[in-house]
């Protein structure tokens, strides 16, 4: 079964909100009916610890991080995940940046 749409979950600092919100904007994401834009931010905290060979954005080697940061929930056509994944990941300051995909069974599009 392929599913026509996706949720994705972007966890940024709240410092990059504004770019990834044009960004997102930019190629489409969070367009629903006559309404584009459309997304949801939750505070949150995370946590990791950099290892040898990482270029933490926040934090130190070998010592574990918690931040609070930002969790962006954006629903999307799954033909533009590629072009979605692209533009967050040129504006996203991270070495390795948390965005998962769902695929959503059923939307209220």
């Amino acid at each position: 079964m392929e599913f026509e749409f996706l949720k994705l979950e972007i966890f940024i600092p709240e410092t990059h909100f504004t770019v990834l919100q044009k960004a997102l904007q930019n190629v489409d994401a969070g367009h629903i009916g006559n309404y584009d834009s459309c997304l949801s931010v939750s505070k949150v905290k995370g946590f990791w610890r950099p290892l040898d060979g990482a270029k933490p954005f926040i934090g130190n080697k070998n010592e574990i991080s918690c931040e609070t940061e930002l969790k962006v929930e954006v629903t999307i056509k799954r033909v533009n995940l590629q072009k979605t994944l692209k533009a967050i990941k040129a504006v996203h300051p991270y070495e390795e940046p948390v965005i998962n995909v769902l695929a959503l069974l059923a939307t209220g599009l």
